[in-house]
């Protein structure tokens, strides 16, 4: 099977810390890997290089085949702990000002069950959230980050602990959201609740800067 995503000696460090050392590892098509670790450990560092919003600091990092940053972030999509959530509307939120089929846009809405609650909005879809910040919830936000991503429809999904703000009711929706994104891609998946991985093909621990499976 294809990788897509791999790394040869691969390092960072902040300052004169070293968070990362020589990881060397290769992520097949189609493959779910976890990352667990203790705080600190360099797990979502590793997740950044992966998006390509940090640059190592030694080796190399290649996703899809692109090596720059500006290469690798048009071909992930990545859901962080925290939605961000720009002053627009729901829709621009979610289409990103890209041209979208409307019937697109409803496609992803109603995969991540965000329909009902647009549909009571006295605006709907064209509600400004400049104005509602305080008034939309952590499930809500992150099912809008997901319905974007949906939209990119990328080949290779990044998770940064995508639930950890969540009480248990609304993570259980928003787990059905990414189970709906993640269908048939690639998944990298950060996080410090292992039991959220069951099913996944790998789990790597990171351990003080260092890949253990």
């Amino acid at each position: 099977m294809e990788t897509v995503i791999y790394g040869e000696n691969l390092s960072f460090s902040y300052k004169e810390k070293e968070i990362l050392k020589d990881i060397n590892f290769a992520i097949k098509k189609g493959e779910r890997v976890g990352i667990v670790g203790e705080s600190g450990s360099g797990k979502s560092t590793f997740l950044r290089l992966l998006a390509g919003l940090l640059s190592p600091t030694g080796g190399v990092v290649s996703v899809a085949g692109e090596t720059s940053a500006e290469g690798i972030i048009k071909k992930i999509s990545m859901v962080m702990q925290d939605a961000m959530l720009m002053p627009l509307t729901i829709k621009e939120n979610i289409t990103l000002g890209k041209d979208v089929p409307v019937s697109r846009i409803e496609e992803v809405i109603k995969a991540t069950k965000l329909d009902k609650w647009i549909d009571s909005l006295e605006y709907g879809i064209d509600t400004y959230l400049g104005d509602r910040a305080n008034e939309i919830s952590g499930g809500q936000a992150q099912r809008i980050a997901i319905a974007r991503a949906m939209l990119k429809d990328a080949d290779i999904i990044l998770l940064d602990e995508p639930t950890s703000s969540l009480d248990k009711e609304t993570t259980t929706e928003v787990l059905e959201a990414l189970d709906r994104l993640m269908e048939g891609k690639t998944v990298v998946h950060v996080t410090h609740h292992p039991d959220l991985l069951k099913g996944y093909d790998r789990i790597i621990t990171v351990k003080e800067g260092r890949f253990y499976e």
